[in-house]
């Protein structure tokens, strides 16, 4: 006997394999104004220009978001997904990466004096122009592994290929 398969079953299945990772727009909206928002969905955020100090989002997706000339002093970005994020000419001065992806994300002429970077994933990031004094969890091998321009600050003894 060979099972049957109703609409409504067909509708669940199609259904279920669809991804569930769209923006979420509410928490787009509470972060634009000003609340933290650990874990939340902020997939291809428009944060341009934002300013908030010290909010929390660890372990937030942010992937694809636009964080170009935020000022975002202070917060906690540790475990999140900052995946081919554009932040140029942020200010992420003591802001903690802990943990984060980065890939292929921009920071060119960005400030991020003081940020905690240990266990960070660098790969492709491009800190042309960006303000590293200070900053805490980078080694030589994952600096290697991202790029940068004669303008680029870095904490001292350490160098970045030429992007």
């Amino acid at each position: 006997m060979k099972p049957i398969l109703t609409a409504a079953v067909i509708a669940a299945l199609v259904g279920a394999a669809q991804p569930a990772f769209a923006q979420n727009a509410g928490q787009i909206a509470r972060v634009r104004g000003g609340a933290s928002c650990a874990g939340c969905n902020l997939f291809q955020a428009g944060l341009s220009g934002l300013q908030a100090r010290g909010l929390n989002l660890s372990g937030a997706r942010l992937r694809q978001a636009d964080l170009s000339l935020a000022v975002m002093n202070r917060t906690r970005f540790s475990n999140a997904d900052l995946r081919d994020v554009e932040a140029y000419g942020g200010v992420f001065s003591g802001s903690n990466f802990s943990g984060a992806n980065l890939t292929n994300a921009s920071f060119v002429g960005t400030y991020l004096e003081g940020a905690a970077f240990s266990g960070a994933t660098l790969t492709g990031v491009n800190f042309s122009g960006a303000s590293l004094r200070g900053a805490t969890g980078l080694s030589q091998a994952r600096l290697n592994q991202a790029c940068g321009d004669e303008a680029t600050q870095l904490p001292r003894g350490l160098s970045i290929p030429r992007c």
